[in-house]
């Protein structure tokens, strides 16, 4: 079983340090017990951590997402359904499930009642609400209330300010895709209460507000235990959400000095690149991690869950058994994601030979029929396997232990990279072009890779470079004003071997047509 220090998961024996995510109050229990003492609320904090990777009744103490139309709960997992969107409507992934609301996705011709669209949706707000009831019940005044003084009382100030940033990051996920969202917050009545809809201009102002009120309240960066957030997460969801400023708020809104501000707060805090891409993305990738700044963890044994990395793995592999084996899932693939080809040829050479981040299988490069998973290159970038070539435990040869990097410090490079070159202020191209360098000399494990200067198209291809099936692609495309229209295309793009344009309403997500039909609030984004 896969070992690590997140504490706030030790919920039935206090000396235990696995990755268990599946232990939480009862249902049983009420409020005033269980928020009685400072381990109870470490205990419902593991609650407000596990609803990011646990499906169905794994753990989460409440009922999870019910998505009519969904048999399947492993369809519901967050990050499965993120990467859905992110990448599965991008050049960089296509599927080959003969599922007519999953190939909506790549053909980009999604409309409301799509059951994974709103399996999204209903996805970040079930954690929020999650959220909610936490902070709720952690406020100042009942954590004095219930007599609980002095570094118990201390920790449950951090717990709080943890909980206030993944309720923040979820509302992050849905202005993102959805723009504008139903909006509910530890302020407003528990049970008949209809949501009021936020506009997403609103929503960044309350994001950005949540983030810097929580400063001082999260632990300093790289103290906290492994998977629980800490400021440098707050700043690297700020120096993320300024960049795509100009999306969210209108063209002559950027945020450009921000991202760079809040990137070098992050950058300078003490992270390092992992010296061996390929270890960020393996089953051991919780241990002696220097560039992970936030990471979704993922148990075999303890948080099973065929959404998540598993997904992510399984899902990119066949049936060959030697294959499968190196990849830690002997019990065999799915047959379903692949790259279109601008994935792989953005390598140039795609091998793996030069530049160490192309992690790609077998397949071919042209794609004549999107239900062969042979045609198309398999992303490979994912592995159950450890750095040192060992496959951990998996119950069923399946399920996987790999966690997931939410936000790591290569990133924050690219967000200052590209701030500077929007005219952001208070960084420099000098410093940007070090950055830029240092990804690409890991990359290369030399220095054969460097560059003497870039453009902004440059940073888009690196950052598809570094960043492919991390849940970027989509967001990346939408701020170059590269994913609707015609002006790139990639095969099937819009259904079309060759690609073709869709139209700008795309770049939103439709708000699922279940809630606007229930919810007299909520107005459809406009093309649904």
């Amino acid at each position: 079983m896969k070992k690590y220090s997140i504490a706030l998961l030790v919920l039935l024996a206090s000396s235990s340090c696995t990755k268990n995510l599946n232990r939480e109050p009862s249902n049983t229990n009420t409020a005033g017990l269980q928020y009685s003492t400072a381990a109870g609320y470490k205990q419902v904090l593991a609650k407000v951590y596990g609803s990011y990777s646990l499906v169905s009744s794994q753990g989460t103490g409440v009922s999870d997402v019910n998505i009519a139309g969904i048999t399947d709960p492993g369809t519901t997992d967050f990050l499965r359904a993120l990467f859905n969107i992110q990448e599965l409507m991008t050049d960089n992934d296509i599927c080959a499930w003969n599922d007519a609301n999953l190939q909506a996705f790549h053909n980009i011709n999604l409309v409301s009642g799509n059951v994974y669209v709103d399996a999204m949706y209903t996805r970040s707000l079930f954690q929020i609400t999650v959220a909610n009831e936490f902070i709720k019940e952690s406020t100042p005044a009942a954590v004095a209330a219930r007599h609980i003084t002095g570094a118990d009382a201390d920790n449950i100030r951090h717990y709080r300010a943890e909980a206030r940033f993944l309720r923040a990051f979820q509302y992050w996920v849905l202005m993102d895709l959805f723009g504008n969202p139903a909006f509910v917050t530890d302020s407003d009545p528990i049970g008949d209460y209809i949501p009021k809809q936020i506009k997403r201009a609103d929503l960044f102002a309350y994001i950005e507000s949540e983030l810097k009120s929580i400063d001082a309240d999260l632990v300093a960066p790289r103290q906290n235990e492994y998977g629980r957030a800490d400021q440098a997460a707050a700043w690297a969801l700020l120096a993320r959400m300024y960049l795509n400023a100009e999306v969210y708020l209108g063209q002559g809104n950027g945020r450009y000095t921000d991202a760079i501000t809040y990137a070098s707060k992050v950058i300078n805090a003490g992270y390092s690149l992992m010296p061996h891409y390929a270890n960020l993305f393996k089953s051991d990738n919780n241990l002696n991690n220097p560039e992970v700044i936030l990471p979704i963890a993922y148990d075999a044994t303890s948080s099973q869950n065929y959404g998540g990395t598993t997904f992510l793995i399984c899902s990119a592999h066949g049936t060959d058994p030697t294959d499968n084996g190196e990849f830690g899932i002997p019990a065999g693939g799915w047959l379903g994601n692949r790259s279109t080809s601008p994935l792989p040829t953005a390598f140039g050479d795609y091998s793996g030979a030069t530049d160490k981040r192309a992690l790609f299988g077998s397949g071919t490069l042209a794609i004549n029929s999107v239900l062969d998973f042979t045609q198309g290159v398999e992303v490979h970038k994912f592995s159950n396997q450890t750095s040192t070539g060992a496959t951990p435990y998996s119950p069923n040869g399946v399920l996987c232990s790999t966690d997931f990097p939410l936000f790591r410090l290569a990133e924050m490079y690219l967000v200052y990279i590209e701030a500077v070159a929007r005219g952001g202020s208070g960084g420099s191209t000098a410093t940007a072009l070090q950055y830029f360098n240092q990804l690409r000399t890991r990359a290369y494990e030399s220095a054969g890779g460097n560059i003497n200067s870039y453009s902004l198209a440059d940073i888009l291809t690196e950052r598809q470079r570094e960043l492919y099936w991390e849940c970027f692609r989509r967001s990346d495309l939408i701020r170059f004003n590269a994913f609707s229209g015609g002006s790139y295309l990639w095969p099937w793009k819009g259904g079309v071997p060759a690609g073709t344009g869709v139209d700008a309403h795309y770049n939103l997500l439709p708000l699922p047509a279940a809630e606007v039909n229930s919810n007299p609030n909520l107005v459809q984004n406009p093309g649904y």
